[in-house]
């Protein structure tokens, strides 16, 4: 297969368009709540272009609200004071919308829930996804002991953006800080994942796309010690909680648990691996920047093995910066799982460095590379900080988080060239 123009094809090939957040403007219904109750309250009563502000304060978790819906151009809004934002404390779910749509919900804190932060889900109606959702500017922390508990769990939700929230600490083992289950174009960008450096005590992943999702962006966004997986894309779902149910896949369509998945632009530090790829019908991992995995770089794998289902394949790592050390380093840095189809993934221009070892720099991939770059210290302005920026005279300018920025400009100017 050839490679395409990088820039043509990824101006082309993703175009996801969201609709822009609007504010509640003057003469729409503004409401201030200052508990639970009259939060709950506010929720039923919510007309489109309803403003729900909840006054700064503790508040207490497992609050439930059923079709909540606004429209395009006047969803409804839950949101708190940036520089003082609302705590939602306790309870099994913090906050739980079931059929919403267009809902935003900006400038809240949820901490100590039982079993999820947030949860937004269709209700069980799967043919009526929740859709056009907002969060913005959340802080989600400390959710669930041991096991499969969730920052947010996003269950059949379609046209969904999460930006700017920063997530620590969720269900040690199996957790995810974003869980998504048969979602569909979605953006995840600008939020922050935390987890411990202990790899006993972190979360299975960080963010993680499957049950049948597909065209989800993952972009510049910043993991540490985020999960034994820091983005599963993909993973094993039961066949009875796929969004559009399996049954309902066009005649003779492979099944798969994620597809057109992007990530871009990232940075990655610590954690088993930064990257997954579990019964994934195509994704695009291009300009991150990867510092000090544990074990690989990446993982190709297939836990979902039912019939019909597609084998992990068509994955494209491009222009990625990858730093280890080599007592962390296992399998060459690709563990491939069987049942896969390892040889359909694409490699090209990535800068690999192996910081106590240089000579040992060379991956052990799949198939081969396009233009790699091999042993060559990609010179960080302070990795040890934390600080991934590039030093101005880095061999390594074209490759990584701080390239796709600049790529995203330009890309940003073929659009409009293409699409206006």
């Amino acid at each position: 297969m050839k490679f395409c123009n990088r820039r043509l094809f990824s101006a082309v090939a993703f175009c996801l368009v969201l609709p822009s957040t609007i504010a509640a403007q003057q003469g729409e219904n503004v409401v201030t709540v200052r508990d639970s109750e009259q939060l709950r309250t506010a929720l039923r009563a919510a007309k489109p272009g309803t403003h729900i502000r909840v006054a700064p304060g503790e508040y207490r978790g497992d609050i439930y609200a059923q079709n909540v819906q606004g429209t395009a151009g006047k969803p409804i809004i839950v949101a708190g004071d940036a520089n003082n934002p609302p705590v939602f404390k306790g309870g099994n779910v913090g906050l739980h919308f079931a059929e919403a749509a267009h809902v935003e919900l900006h400038n809240l804190k949820f901490t100590d829930a039982a079993v999820n932060g947030i949860s937004i889900d269709d209700g069980g109606t799967f043919e009526t996804p929740a859709h056009h959702i907002v969060l913005r500017n959340l802080q989600i922390s400390d959710i669930g002991p041991n096991g499969n508990h969730d920052g947010i769990k996003l269950s059949g939700v379609d046209d969904f953006r999460i930006e700017g929230c920063r997530i620590e600490r969720w269900g040690i083992g199996s957790g995810s800080g974003i869980d998504m289950v048969g979602c569909h174009r979605g953006v995840i960008e600008n939020n922050t994942f935390l987890h411990e450096k202990d790899a006993k005590r972190t979360g299975g992943n960080a963010v993680q796309t499957k049950g049948g999702s597909r065209d989800i962006a993952i972009r510049r966004n910043r993991f540490e010690n985020a999960g034994q997986r820091a983005i599963n894309i993909g993973g094993s779902t039961g066949l009875q909680f796929f969004r559009p149910p399996l049954n309902q896949w066009p005649q003779g369509e492979e099944k798969y648990e994620a597809k057109n998945i992007r990530v871009e632009g990232n940075t990655f530090i610590g954690g088993m691996t930064p990257l997954a790829f579990v019964g994934v019908d195509g994704a695009v991992v291009r300009f991150n920047t990867i510092y000090s995995p544990q074990r690989w770089a990446m993982r190709i794998l297939q836990e979902n093995t039912e019939p019909g289902f597609a084998p992990s394949r068509n994955g494209l790592f491009f222009d990625n910066i990858v730093v280890f050390r080599s007592e962390q380093w296992i399998e060459g840095g690709v563990n491939i799982g069987p049942k896969t189809q390892p040889q359909s993934f694409q490699f090209a221009r990535n800068f690999w460095f192996c910081e106590d070892a240089p000579q040992r720099s060379l991956p052990l991939l799949p198939s081969p590379e396009i233009g790699g770059a091999y042993g060559t210290d990609p010179l960080f302005q302070n990795a040890e900080a934390g600080d991934l920026r590039l030093k101005p005279d880095s061999p390594a300018r074209k490759a990584g988080a701080k390239a796709w920025l600049d790529e995203e400009k330009i890309e940003r100017n073929i659009k409009r060239q293409i699409f206006n």
